[in-house]
């Protein structure tokens, strides 16, 4: 029921324009600053997991672990997708609020 919740406001944001997907883009949405929340499908690589739990960590963005790779690609409208990142504030505490993991944008919320 939260994993739908999360990926229906996924898409949702997505039509907004307010997502983006695509390894390189969500990098340097969480470097700049821009993104509020990183979201990673639960069947993504090891090594992708790791990237951006490293990287929300140092930059203070919170992260979900949510989805596969499909579900979040069909969600967002798009082929497999293993991670994307909310671009609003808004839309960001939404899905936080749909896991019950609100917390401030300066701390990483890491859910597996």
């Amino acid at each position: 029921m939260q994993r739908n919740k999360v990926l229906s406001l996924a898409g949702l944001a997505a039509r907004a324009g307010k997502l983006a997907s695509g390894e390189y883009i969500v990098e340097n949405s969480i470097r700049s600053g821009e993104g509020y929340l990183v979201i990673v499908a639960e069947d993504a690589s090891a090594n992708t997991k790791k990237k951006f739990s490293d990287k929300c960590s140092y930059y203070q963005v919170p992260i979900l672990f949510t989805g596969t790779r499909e579900e979040l690609g069909r969600a967002i409208g798009k082929d497999f997708r293993a991670s994307a990142v909310a671009l609003d504030e808004g839309f960001a505490k939404a899905m936080l609020d749909a896991v019950g993991q609100r917390q401030k944008k300066e701390e990483c919320v890491c859910q597996k």
